[in-house]
């Protein structure tokens, strides 16, 4: 290569590290720079001629905190020490000329000349702005993980909140969510809206092994004094931070009364009291701590507390809303059930279990009562629906019932076909199915029961030794069919002497039926538990059998009437019978307290004594 070609290859050299886009600066064997490119003295503040002959481990590798990195630790060093042909590493820093750091990522080899090692090259870059954008991609997803951190735990708020109906319940399922993902403890103090005379619900995070602590009770009594602030405290519309250091130093602070006594005996640092409100009213107020060195709750999961609370608050007034209507439709199912009288000897006990979706209301209805010839009508039924509106169709089909039977003493044949025109033309009621029976018989026996059924289930027969069957007998159309249809159907009149000691049960389709069961397997099922009642229950009450038989079959999904008659021993009651009576028959029914069937019960308290029946539907006072 002659002396022109050398000048050009320098040239280009120069040219290339001069336009590089990285610092390179070279070294000689002792480490002193020989070299730098325009590219290092731009990144590092210095020009060549303030860095040639300078040892560069001393003049520019530092620490992050700008102190000193002893040289047996350099790892740039290591092509001088012999230590390979060079090296790679970005956790490393150059001092400026300004005295700043510059984080670097840099790469060194060996410098041969004339096929000896004389010193090595190393490039650099700045990594700042690489640093820079990695750390802002952390925090992003830092953020978006506590984002959905957040969103998580408002999703599972959420659907707690929309599945239950049980203020204390809901309250501590709620806590569970709540810590320790927001705190290390967390309180829901419940107003007597939602809670009676008004609830304490805690719950603190194991430590060191220990179980969760979770005592509830009353609300703390609080005087006058500490109760108004702590009522404009839950009125507020903000949630309020407090420290256990400020409520110790002020026990005027409007907390105080409720909350120190929380911090002394869980512990913590620092809480934020949530106000329970919706619709302008005020249900509580939830709480959440945390204790030793975890910081304070920041902005912005006060915020999120605070949008918990907003949606507890209108679930608790959604609770108070649900139990304000349950109680108004479960007072006038009251109403409309009915009373049950006591003839003679014969014991009768009813039940109604509302569906489990309905406000309890529905359709379904029982009744008993004495008609105008002294005879002992029975009747369970079931008008379409699960509603108010079902609900008063049941009371207009009901009362035609009772009126036709009391006017005309006819069959039940006579009288069902009666019914059947009467809703037909006087009613917009929809189809209903019903049993319509006369207990028929002498005081002392023997009883018949006379019937005919509109499309219901059968009534069932069980006798004191547990033989069962079901009553087929009298079958015909369901109500409001066959009239308006134009079918001139009819109900036949079926009898069927009732045994002493029997028990007959007349229900409705809920007790035999569900979405998971067939109304064939539900009979089946009745009638094994009743068979097995019977001879368990022998010489208990008619409501021992009721209760017993309900809790065994443990109906659901649709509403449930059951009615029961239990037929006294042969000759109970007659003229020369010594054998004691039968238990009176429990006042306890499902119609509203303080009703009683007409003929049955007067003002002021009289009740009838069925130890003195006379007869037929006949019974004196005490």
């Amino acid at each position: 290569m002659n002396g022109t070609d050398r000048v050009a290859d320098a040239a280009f050299l120069y040219a290339v590290l001069h336009d590089l886009g990285a610092g390179v600066f070279t070294v000689d064997a002792s480490g002193r720079v020989t070299f730098v490119n325009p590219w290092a003295e731009r990144l590092l503040g210095r020009s060549e001629e303030e860095m040639l002959g300078h040892d560069a481990h001393d003049l520019l590798h530092r620490r992050r905190d700008g102190g000193p990195v002893p040289r047996e630790q350099c790892s740039m060093l290591a092509p001088l020490r012999g230590g390979g042909s060079g090296g790679l590493g970005s956790e490393e820093y150059f001092l400026r000329a300004d005295g700043a750091t510059v984080p670097i990522i840099w790469s060194t080899t060996p410098l041969r000349v004339t096929g000896g090692a004389s010193g090595m090259v190393v490039v650099f870059h700045d990594f700042s702005l690489q640093r820079e954008a990695e750390e802002r991609a952390a925090a992003h997803t830092a953020a978006l993980e506590a984002l959905t951190a957040r969103l998580n735990l408002v999703a599972d708020v959420s659907a707690l909140l929309m599945s239950t109906v049980d203020a204390s319940g809901m309250g501590r399922r709620l806590l569970r969510l709540l810590v320790p993902r927001m705190g290390d403890w967390a309180v829901l103090d419940l107003c007597p809206a939602v809670a009676g005379e008004g609830e304490r619900i805690v719950l603190r995070s194991a430590r060191d092994g220990e179980r969760p602590v979770s005592p509830e009770g009353p609300f703390p009594p609080l005087p006058a004094e500490s109760l108004r602030p702590v009522e404009r405290a839950m009125r507020g519309d903000e949630p309020v931070r407090t420290t256990a250091g400020e409520l110790a130093a002020d026990p005027d602070a409007p907390l105080a009364a409720t909350h120190r006594v929380l911090f002394d005996r869980l512990g913590g640092r620092s809480a934020v009291v949530v106000p329970l409100r919706a619709r302008q009213r005020s249900f509580g107020m939830l709480t959440v701590a945390r204790t030793g060195s975890a910081p304070a709750h920041s902005d912005a999961e006060v915020r999120l507390l605070s949008d918990i609370g907003r949606r507890l608050g209108m679930a608790m007034d959604n609770i108070r809303l649900y139990h304000e209507q349950r109680s108004v439709a479960e007072t006038m199912q009251r109403q409309l059930l009915a009373p049950l009288p006591q003839v003679d000897y014969l014991r009768m006990a009813a039940r109604y279990l509302p569906a489990q979706s309905a406000m309890e209301i529905g359709g379904d209805w029982y009744d008993a009562f004495l008609l105008s010839d002294g005879v002992t009508a029975l009747v369970i039924g079931d008008v379409v629906g699960h509603d108010r509106q079902a609900a008063a169709h049941m009371a207009e089909v009901r009362n035609m019932l009772r009126a036709l039977a009391w006017d005309h003493q006819e069959p039940p044949s006579l009288i069902m076909r009666r019914l059947d025109e009467a809703v037909t033309h006087t009613s917009d009621a929809p189809m209903a199915t019903l049993v319509f029976a006369r207990v028929e018989g002498e005081e002392g026996g023997p009883w018949q029961l006379h019937w005919v059924t509109a499309g219901h289930p059968p009534p069932l027969l069980v006798t004191g030794e547990g033989d069962t069957r079901f009553l087929t007998g009298g079958h015909g159309p369901l109500i409001g069919m066959s009239a308006v249809l134009h079918l001139d159907l009819s109900w036949p009149d079926a009898y069927e002497d009732l045994p002493p000691d029997s028990t007959l049960l007349l229900y409705t389709d809920g007790l035999v039926e569900s979405r998971g069961r067939s109304i064939d397997l539900g009979l089946a099922k009745l009638r094994h538990h009743a068979a097995v009642l019977a001879r368990r229950t022998a010489g208990r009450t008619v409501d021992d059998f009721c209760d017993e038989l309900l809790a065994r079959i443990d109906p659901g999904g649709d509403d449930v009437a059951l009615l029961a008659l239990r037929v006294p021993a042969a000759g109970a009651g007659t003229p020369g019978d010594t054998s004691p009576p039968p238990p009176r028959q429990s006042p306890r029914s499902p119609a509203a307290p303080g009703r009683a069937a007409p003929g049955s019960a007067v003002e002021h308290s009289e009740v009838l004594d069925p130890t003195r029946a006379t007869g037929r539907g006949e019974a004196t006072w005490e």
